[in-house]
């Protein structure tokens, strides 16, 4: 197996973001890096398409243990072991993210977005720093003026058993993509089943609010600490696009502001871009790539 794998969470009305990013991952990576994407059952025969030798395509349900059930019709999961509240499919894609590590045995996980799609060759070795992998964190970014994200610190120091602490905290979302060392990431599990007393699965889906990216980033600062053999960075290669929807005129513009160091694109899902532009951006940042890397 390789030492890179590409772990994405999807589903239906991303399949087209997903097949983008599938492409690219193929183009742009080692003849050995595959590409594994997890979505419900009933988006599977959709999703098949995209099957191949680098390509393995699961069903959520046959990733999680059988005590967490889909809700028939609905967008929700239940836990058996844990039967109200209901778990939301935004914090089921988060825990697939964080099972991926129990489920694939790559050294090295780079969990990635539908909405994402590499311009520039990479390897494992692009993710990494003096032999350590990047680990994206913005010092003294949240506090009272980012609420959501005081949510998730709080949550993040209960499962793992630390402090509240006090704010400013950093903040570790990057929107995109995260390299996470598969140690590291079992490491974690086993700090939140010690703190809780539970399964890791059990406790994080118990939470109504929750951030993988967050409970990593703690997980590496609070608990680890100096022990940590990750490389801080506030840059994770990628061009960035929230809000709002882009027309052509705005997508050229924006294609045009990547930086040379930028391996990727991410332009949101939930900006409501059209297809069309999104294609027509990646193809105009790819030319300008591939023309700068010419010179």
């Amino acid at each position: 197996m390789s030492d890179l794998v590409v772990f994405t969470a999807s589903y239906a009305p991303d399949f087209e973001l997903c097949r983008a990013l599938n492409s690219s991952v193929l183009e742009f990576m080692p003849a050995e890096v595959v590409h594994y994407i997890a979505v419900p059952r009933r988006d599977l025969a959709l999703f098949s398409r995209l099957r191949g030798p680098r390509t393995e395509v699961w069903a959520v349900e046959q990733m999680l243990p059988r005590y967490v059930v889909p809700i028939p019709g609905t967008k929700y999961w239940l836990n058996l072991h844990r039967p109200g509240p209901p778990i939301r499919g935004w914090i089921m894609q988060q825990v697939l993210k964080i099972h991926a590590a129990t489920k694939i045995g790559a050294d090295l996980q780079l969990i990635c977005d539908s909405d994402v799609v590499f311009v520039r060759p990479v390897d494992a070795e692009t993710f990494k720093r003096d032999g350590r992998v990047i680990f994206y964190r913005k010092q003294a970014a949240v506090d009272s003026r980012l609420p959501r994200h005081m949510i998730w610190h709080d949550v993040a120091r209960k499962l793992l058993g630390v402090p509240p602490g006090q704010p400013p905290f950093a903040d570790y979302i990057t929107g995109s993509y995260c390299p996470w060392d598969r140690q590291m990431t079992l490491a974690m599990q086993d700090r939140v089943q010690e703190a809780t007393g539970r399964h890791w699965l059990d406790a994080v889906t118990a939470q109504l609010h929750f951030s993988e990216n967050t409970l990593q980033g703690v997980f590496v600062d609070e608990v680890l600490g100096d022990k940590a053999d990750v490389f801080p960075t506030d840059s994770v290669l990628c061009h960035d696009h929230w809000e709002p929807a882009l027309d052509h005129e705005t997508a050229e513009s924006f294609a045009r502001s990547i930086s040379d160091e930028d391996v990727s694109v991410m332009i949101s899902a939930k900006s409501n871009t059209p297809l069309d532009v999104r294609l027509s951006c990646y193809a105009a940042v790819r030319s300008l790539a591939k023309g700068r890397a010419g010179r």
